[in-house]
């Protein structure tokens, strides 16, 4: 099949988060299941990162920007003219809808809350060719410019999710989310995210060294946007909770991820007023190899978030045998439950006793380090690439169904 992605962001301009490195996953994944793959997205930026201003191989200028294929995925970014944060007008999609989009079979298009996936979704619409839009978590606007959200499913988000073929949800949280404003249940694909291990995990002791942490110290990691939505507040209270004398000796509290809206200057002075200001470290974003080496240096890693439809974090952290600690909140929560983590409630008390537990009960740190394995096992790509490809095919020839 020729499926085309449609997606704001994407690699390498992994400070985005999550959805960059969910729709490269999943790209290459179909195309090692033999399908033609296309991502479109915006330019944020692609010629400022070609190694001493020479574009690399497999790089080259295109009718409607940069065109880049790696792994059997051509990635088209877009021109942007202009932008805000992560949202961007792109006026060449206009002109590749009417030049390309009748050469695919099936458009996914990913998140909300931007103009790329609307302009796509009309032109699937005049086109009347088949099309899943997949929220990625961001449906229900929970933080952040609520009334621009409010506007955006007024006049372009709910008729992108009316007409769409199939909504993609990945956690039977994020149907939920989608039934109860009104989306039909039938209409929504349960498909779970994976987590791409590196063939090699690095040592341990990396990102020790890199930041000078005493190998002796124990370390709880916080990875991911300093955003509200992910509650770094929350676990910096539940850490300030930890008794002294115990959990918080010679402990060390990392949060690695991209500063948004000021939260890394509030942090550091919530850190000064419940006297855990020595204790804390702001290393910045944290990418490839040394994304993986925090992991695997922490004691415990630690997703608070607020509302997360899936949470890949935890998951690259259990690949990387790492125990986690996450609010029952996040969608990924009942496949690493009493596996390799602890579930608990989004409150800094309950947080702080399931942290204090890990760092100082051998037996159950030893438990949880030993399911990771488990529990990684049942996170690969391939399966949720096989039920999309399944999906794709039962849009483009309805007789394919399976029964």
């Amino acid at each position: 099949m020729r499926i085309l992605n449609v997606t704001q962001t994407y690699a390498p301009f992994l400070e985005f988060g999550g959805p960059p490195v969910k729709v490269r996953a999943l790209s290459e994944a179909m195309a090692r299941r033999g399908h033609q793959v296309t991502v479109l997205t915006a330019d944020w930026g692609l010629e400022r990162r070609f190694p001493g201003g020479v574009e690399p191989s497999g790089t080259a200028r295109s009718p409607f920007g940069w065109r880049r294929d790696e792994n059997g995925v051509q990635a088209i970014y877009l021109p942007t003219w202009l932008h805000y944060r992560a949202l961007s007008w792109n006026p060449a999609a206009k002109r590749f809808t009417r030049a390309r989009l009748q050469n695919f079979d099936v458009v996914h298009i990913f998140g909300l809350y931007d103009f790329l996936g609307p302009t796509v979704a009309a032109a699937c619409r005049h086109w009347k060719l088949p099309h899943v839009v997949e929220p990625i978590g961001m449906f229900l606007p929970i933080v952040r410019n609520l009334w621009l959200k409010r506007i955006y499913h007024s006049v372009l988000g709910r008729k992108m999710l009316r007409d769409a073929s199939f909504l993609v949800a990945t956690s039977p949280q994020e149907v939920e989310e989608l039934v109860s404003a009104g989306e039909p249940r039938e209409k929504i694909f349960l498909r779970r995210n994976g987590v791409e291990v590196p063939a090699a995990l690095p040592e341990r002791g990396k990102f020790r060294a890199s930041h000078a942490i005493s190998q002796a110290a124990k370390v709880v990691l916080f990875l991911g946007r300093l955003s509200a939505k992910k509650s770094p507040d929350l676990l910096l209270d539940a850490f300030a909770k930890l008794p002294v004398a115990g959990a918080r000796n010679n402990t060390i509290l990392v949060f690695a991820g991209p500063d948004e809206r000021g939260m890394k200057a509030q942090l550091s002075q919530m850190a000064g007023r419940l006297g855990v200001a020595t204790q804390v470290l702001f290393c910045g974003p944290l990418f490839n190899a040394a994304k993986w080496e925090a992991y695997r240096d922490a004691d415990v890693f630690v997703l608070p978030s607020q509302n997360e439809n899936f949470g890949n974090t935890a998951a690259e952290a259990t690949a990387s045998g790492t125990p986690v600690v996450i609010t029952e909140a996040c969608g990924i929560a009942p496949l690493l439950a009493g596996v390799s983590g602890l579930v608990v409630p989004h409150n800094a008390e309950a947080m702080s006793r399931a942290i204090a537990r890990v760092l100082t009960e051998p037996e159950l740190r030893a438990q949880l380090s030993a399911g990771c394995k488990e529990a990684t096992s049942r996170l690969g790509w391939e399966e949720p690439a096989q039920e999309m490809e399944s999906l794709y095919r039962q849009l483009v020839d309805p007789e394919s169904r399976v029964p």
